[in-house]
């Protein structure tokens, strides 16, 4: 059998602040590293708490395919000679989706994990992990055992087959030493979680038959919102069954993977090729074409000239609820016949059809005998494939369909334009360029110093260092700039290092330009080695002159890829992807995503064709990398679309956001694709494994008011593979590490949030079809942060709403002391004394008053998910000044120049105060939400920690309790931890009314 080239390397650099087990202030460090059954270990560090190995080994790896199922696992013992012995010290496990190549892989120091839960351990071990197709590689072996032990990786290497023992060699690296300021944190991934291979339409294979989906009953959000704007309940035959007691019932088949959407049924033509053509004019050639006609519609192939055995292989959908015939026909034209006479014919009785249901292979295409108009068997033969599918089948997506290509060009161009696809948005990367000093700088005028600067330029991205009005030819800045990259990098770094001579004239002293490729990627906060880089004149040089200069200016630079950052291209609100950009950081999935896009009803044409107002739509949904769009439908206001995608969830904490366009591109128009609403949905707030089928309200806010453009009505799942995995993750930050230990300001994330924005856009943009710049901003929304008059309203109302119930329990209070209800206040007498003499009882009855609230409110939970709505985002009641102000430029273009610098600068200024009232309101709403059951499960956690809570409290002293909870919060640094705690982080998860936000 033969082996497979891919192996994972794995660079054992070193270990740090290990705990000491040798009775003598010391360990003895060895390193045992398991891998797909194979097992090797390094040498033995004596007496050594911070030892450094800088060994590599090469783990073959059996299937390559299942490598994202497999784990590696390091262990470090503290090896006894003497005694024969070892004990733990720690270790650490890798899931294979950490995996990286060679190229992209860098040192991380990972916190040593406890065996159990009595285990003790300390420190970090550090580890670069990659994979590697080099064939000059060989797997590693084991080192010797100490005599007397008994190591699992030598009973591991006995039970390999002996051509692999014979074929391993150990090999040693040593590897520079990297100095880590602050190491990333990675966690354990867990085992048993099912693998799942997404399609478009849905999951095809999981180990465990899924449970049938449950249809859950919902109704009319908050009472406030019209009804003409609140969530409606529908219900859909999903996956072709009748929805009974909550179920979806299939009479014909058993659970399909395909549930989410109405199925749909087409006629599906395949016309391949055809053979032995005859000719038709007196040259003897033929310029071929094939129409293929049911009833009233008809699709047209392309023509191939001068062939009598052409080949098309284009297949056909025509919408088996709208034919209205009984025969399909499909005729062979010649085009350089005036009139397109037919060649020959072939006629099929569509009641003879077959029906095919993936996942059945691709049905055969056959030879047809044409026949004439009078049915008579003429020279030629076409092969064609006909049978019945849905919209399930794999040939849906790139065929033409009769019910978006007939009213239009059926040209291959305008197809392209309406047919679905799967979009993945580049990885995105921040380049820190930190520019040092420059030295021996050549300035014109060589009377004067040079009063210098370096700007530095990524594409479209552009910015600069202060000046520096240096007395010396080595002027020094020491100041960071930040741009955004995306892969593959296209674009190279340019610096420019310039003197400004005068007002408003500058020359150049040096440029270098560095490719991207070639800066070194970090996934922590490790220290860059700084570089010399020379720079080099950007006009032509004398080579006399040159050959006498033995030196050039030069400019000193710390370039790095942070890799630790997530790289914001959307707003944090909505954010439907949290993880860092370098990929060995990531975690395992959490669970499945399922959208199925249905239908739209009611929607407000958008443009005029033939006399009537019509709308050419199309749905599209983002959630993390992968964007997708459905196929345009052409002339309908009550399309129906039933396409069913898939995501990876990640982190409950994200929002899939689904938006509906007009498509303007059809008809050889350019204009922009005007947005008809969008919807927004947070993953915390769906219950584990139900179905929501709901009519989202289409809402778009205009310069006279909002406007209900329609309903778009979707089926939604979230299925959790490891519920342990997503409670765990309720107490991990929110960003990546990164985003603690070296912060941006806001400033820096607005600017580079715009960059990534723009660089999405633009990649985008370059696909066919291509998702337009408008389109991309609209999902991302890029102008949440200009000032807003109603905004501004909406989040302090929002506020307001927060502090109801303290103000509430002022007023309640205010009651009591003025004995308005004399029994009330004697009771709040009673209970004042009764909690004065015994202080124990304080905290346990507040705990157990917020259980007894969360279960209390259990009742009265939110069954529908989060959607737009008018009234908390203040936009019925607006005034048309202040929406007119909300549409307005920016800068504005209503005022004389300094009214409009003022102006400008108002809003920016207050799009900070609104961000801010924003942000306080989220706080709030994010308390309210623990006892509310918005998110269930953090409300499920919420009340059975007051409930341990009230119980540990009511047995132990409140003194106790008061002194450990003042030596906590007085500890000392050094027992503090550089991110945030688990409660802030479980808090910073809750879900707040931002979702509900026009």
């Amino acid at each position: 059998m033969t082996m497979s080239n891919l192996k994972l390397g794995v660079d054992v650099v070193g270990a740090h602040n290990l705990l000491p087990k040798d009775g003598h202030g010391s360990s003895s460090a060895v390193v045992e590293l398991h891998f797909d059954n194979q097992t090797f270990r390094t040498t033995v560090k004596e007496k050594d708490l911070n030892p450094v190995w800088n060994e590599s080994f090469y783990f073959n790896v059996s299937d390559p395919s299942n490598l994202h199922n497999l784990t590696l696992d390091a262990y470090i013992y503290n090896d006894i000679k003497s005694a024969h012995s070892r004990s733990f010290l720690g270790k650490v496990s890798l899931h294979g989706t950490s995996f990286v190549p060679h190229s992209d892989s860098v040192v991380l120091h990972y916190p040593l994990e406890k065996r159990g839960v009595f285990s003790r351990v300390r420190g970090e071990l550090g580890l670069r992990v990659y994979t590697t197709h080099d064939p000059s590689i060989k797997s590693s072996t084991p080192l010797p055992a100490p005599e007397g032990i008994q190591s699992h990786a030598q009973s591991v290497q006995n039970s390999m087959p002996s051509n692999s023992k014979s074929e391993a060699r150990h090999t040693f690296h040593h590897l520079p030493n990297s100095n880590h300021q602050n190491q990333q944190q990675q966690q354990n991934a867990s085992a048993g979680v099912v693998p799942v291979h997404v399609t478009k339409y849905g999951v095809d294979e999981m180990k465990s038959e899924p449970p049938p989906p449950q249809i859950v009953r919902m109704y009319s959000g908050s009472p406030a919102q019209p009804v003409d704007y609140s969530l409606k309940e529908t219900s859909p035959f999903l996956g072709g069954g009748q929805v009974v007691g909550g179920r979806v019932v299939r009479p014909d088949r058993t659970a399909s993977t395909y549930d989410l959407v109405e199925r749909m049924q087409f006629l599906f033509v395949r016309v391949v090729k055809a053979r032995d053509l005859p000719a038709m004019d007196v040259t003897g050639s033929v310029d071929p074409y094939v129409e293929v006609r049911v009833g009233n519609y008809k699709g047209i192939t392309k023509h191939i000239e001068k062939q009598e055995n052409p080949a098309w292989n284009v297949v056909f959908a025509f919408s088996k609820e709208r034919m209205q015939a009984h025969v399909l026909e499909v005729v062979v034209k010649d085009k350089s016949l005036v009139k397109d006479d037919s060649v020959g014919l072939v006629r099929l009785d569509l009641n003879e059809v077959p029906t095919r249901v993936p996942p059945d292979s691709p049905l055969a295409p056959q030879w047809y005998r044409l026949e004439d108009k009078k049915g008579e068997k003429i020279k030629g033969e076409l092969m064609l494939a006909v049978w019945i599918g849905t919209q399930a089948d794999e040939a849906f997506p790139d065929a033409w369909h009769s019910d978006a290509a007939t009213p239009i060009d059926s040209s291959s161009a305008a197809l392209t334009l309406i047919r679905s696809k799967v979009y993945q948005a580049p990885r995105l990367w921040y380049v820190r360029v930190n520019v040092v000093e420059a030295q021996d700088l050549v300035p014109t005028e060589k009377n004067r110093f040079p009063d210098v600067y370096v700007k530095a330029q990524i594409g479209n991205q552009v910015t600069r260092t202060k000046n520096i009005q240096s007395r010396t030819f080595n002027p020094m800045w020491n100041e960071d700039l930040l741009f955004v990259a995306a892969e593959p990098f296209e674009d190279h770094l340019i610096l420019t290092v310039e003197d400004r001579v005068g007002p408003g004239k500058d020359e150049i002293l040096g440029r270098v330009i560095i490719p991207l490729s070639i800066v070194e990627r970090r996934a922590d906060d490790r220290v860059i080695h700084p570089r010399w880089v020379n720079l080099e004149k950007p006009v032509a040089v004398d080579v006399d002159q040159l050959k006498k200069e033995k030196f050039s200016s030069k400019l000193h630079l710390r370039l790095c890829l942070d890799g630790g950052y997530h790289v914001l291209d959307e707003s944090t609100h909505y954010s439907s992807d949290l993880r860092p950009t370098a990929k060995q950081l990531w975690k395992p999935p959490i669970g499945v995503l399922e959208l199925g896009v249905l239908n739209a009803v009611g929607l407000n044409p958008m443009k005029t064709r033939d006399g009537k107002g019509t709308s050419d739509t199309y749905c599209v949904a983002k959630y993390g990398h992968k964007w997708i769009r459905t196929r345009t439908i052409v002339d309908n206001l009550f399309p129906k679309y039933n396409e069913q995608y898939t995501w990876e969830v990640f982190d409950p904490a994200t929002v899939l956001t689904v938006g509906v366009f007009d498509n303007s591109q059809l008809g050889g128009s350019n204009g922009k694709d005007l947005r008809i609403g969008k919807v927004r949905i947070r993953i915390s707030t769906l219950e584990t494994g139900r179905v929501y089928t709901h009519s989202y309200p289409l809402l778009v806010l205009h310069p006279t008011g909002v406007k209900k453009m329609g309903e778009l009505h979707l089926a939604i799942r979230f299925s959790c593979t490891s519920l342990v995995n997503m409670l765990y993750i309720y107490s991990r930050p929110l960003l990546p590490k990164m985003h603690y230990v070296r912060p941006f300001t806001i400033m820096e994330l607005d600017k580079l949030r715009h960059q990534a924005v723009n660089i999405v856009a633009a990649r985008l943009g370059r696909a066919e079809p291509p998702l337009r710049k408008e389109v991309v901003e609209y999902m991302s929304d890029v102008d949440s942060h200009l000032w807003s008059m109603r905004r501004s309203k909406a989040n302090f109302f929002r506020l307001m709403k927060v502090f109801s119930g303290v103000f509430a329990v002022g007023k309640w209070f205010g009651d009591i002391c003025m004995w308005k209800n004399p029994i009330t206040t004697v009771l709040v007498h009673v209970l004042f004394i009764m909690l004065v003499c015994f202080p124990e009882l304080i905290l346990p009855t507040v705990f157990l008053y917020m259980f007894l609230i969360g279960i209390w409110n259990f009742r009265y939970r939110a069954r529908y998910p989060p959607h737009m709505n008018i009234k908390i985002s203040q936009a019925e009641g607006a005034h048309p000044d202040e929406l007119d102000e909300e549409f307005d430029t920016f800068p504005t273009s209503k005022s004389p120049d300094l009214v409009r610098m003022r102006y400008d600068r108002l809003r920016s200024v207050a799009g900070r105060i609104q961000t801010v009232v924003g942000d306080i309101a989220t706080q709030g709403e994010r308390l309210q939400s623990l006892l509310s059951w918005r998110d269930p499960r953090a409300t499920a956690l919420s009340v059975t920690f007051c409930l341990v809570a009230a119980i540990v409290l009511y047995v132990t002293p409140f003194q106790a309790v008061a002194g450990l909870a003042g030596l906590y919060a007085m500890r000392h640094p050094r027992f503090r931890y550089r991110l945030p705690s688990v409660p802030v982080n479980f808090f910073r998860r809750l879900p707040a009314r931002t979702d509900c936000m026009l």
